[in-house]
């Protein structure tokens, strides 16, 4: 049933792209991945190439803000803010931290990572709803704006076989990135540290 409420979403177009961007980023996994609708549509009506990697972008934020809401409410009701020992109060304290960088790099790259546990995780240890918003749009929109252009540029054949040609090398320039970003973040909480202890 969900592959043919996809496949008359996609014959939409851009709507279609719409909604199943958040469908698919409020956790239901939809049959036809977002990156080759995105790349479909830039191919066969360029024209219409922003329109679709914008409604992909709303969509996604859309579908995130309703996981992200939706985990937040849950944590508050079923989670008691206690001090808990060890290492589950450092990963909290980590992830408030450093967090983010978890939620961009899944949904920066096309590459099937697990974006929704990051989601959650965030709403759950307190990450602001703004940062949050800001991390998923600047992400997205490298990431569905690069595919429209890349579909307009080499078509959806050639668009499919980039990635697929270049999955490792996109894998490892997120980890470099998350590296440096991370590397980043640790130095900025550093100074912030020592410009107050001065």
């Amino acid at each position: 049933m969900l592959a043919k409420l996809t496949a008359m979403l996609v014959a939409y177009g851009p709507a279609g792209i719409l909604v199943l961007a958040f469908i698919d980023s409020a956790g239901i996994p939809v049959a036809s991945g977002m990156d080759a609708l995105v790349i479909l549509v830039a191919a066969k009506a360029p024209s219409h190439a922003i329109f679709a990697a914008s409604m992909g972008v709303l969509g996604s934020l859309i579908g995130n803000l309703v996981l992200f809401m939706a985990a937040r409410t849950g944590a508050r009701r079923f989670i008691k803010d206690v001090p808990q020992p060890g290492d589950k109060r450092r990963f909290r304290e980590w992830f408030r931290r450093y967090g983010l960088l978890t939620v961009f790099i899944p949904a920066l790259l096309p590459i099937p990572l697990p974006l929704k546990v990051f989601v959650i995780s965030a709403a759950a240890f307190g990450t602001s709803l703004r940062t949050f918003l800001l991390v998923i749009v600047l992400a997205r929109s490298i990431r569905y704006y690069g595919e429209a252009y890349l579909g307009l540029k080499l078509g959806k054949e050639g668009s499919v076989l980039f990635l697929r040609t270049h999955t490792w090398h996109l894998l490892a320039g997120a980890v470099a990135l998350f590296a440096l970003l991370y590397a980043a973040a640790i130095l900025t909480e550093r100074h912030r540290r020592m410009k107050q202890a001065v």
